[in-house]
């Protein structure tokens, strides 16, 4: 059985009036030289049968030591990443400081084989980024989430 994990897609209108949508690194030596096609919404895993909505919430807070904004929730359905896991993602406009990120962190044996073990964080860093840049960052299997946040979008603008 698939892994399921759930997130929030967090989007706000730049000064400009271009949507950006906010990203995270993910942290650990595996990621650290990643860019392009390494970034991904705040999300995590949860059970079958556990709410996939509360799960991205708690995400949130987890992976960013931020509040979740408040304000209406859009569902944008399931992608599948190509480790097969099924991430089902909310879109919701808000806005954080990215330079106030507080991740929570994880344990990992490193360097391999080293018998060493060390702590990094789960989220390096966030940014907010427009819909091009954002398209080159984030996971290939993520990417039909910003075509359905902008279908989204443009039906709340009739």
């Amino acid at each position: 059985m698939a892994k399921l994990s759930a997130g929030l897609l967090l989007h706000r209108r730049s000064s400009e009036g271009t949507v950006e949508v906010l990203l995270v690194h993910p942290g650990g030596p595996f990621w650290a030289r990643k860019q392009e096609g390494a970034w991904s919404i705040p999300k995590g895993e949860y059970a079958p049968g556990d709410d996939p909505l509360t799960t991205a919430r708690r995400e949130f807070a987890e992976e960013l030591g931020l509040p979740v904004p408040d304000g209406e929730v859009v569902a944008l359905g399931e992608v599948r990443q190509a480790s097969g896991k099924v991430v089902t993602a909310f879109a919701l406009a808000g806005d954080v400081a990215v330079d106030e990120i507080r991740s929570n962190t994880f344990e990992v044996e490193w360097p391999p084989r080293s018998g060493r073990r060390q702590e990094f964080p789960e989220v390096d860093r966030a940014e907010w980024c427009a819909l091009p840049r954002a398209r080159l960052l984030l996971l290939a299997g993520q990417r039909p989430l910003l075509e359905r946040l902008e279908e989204h979008l443009a039906r709340a603008s009739e």
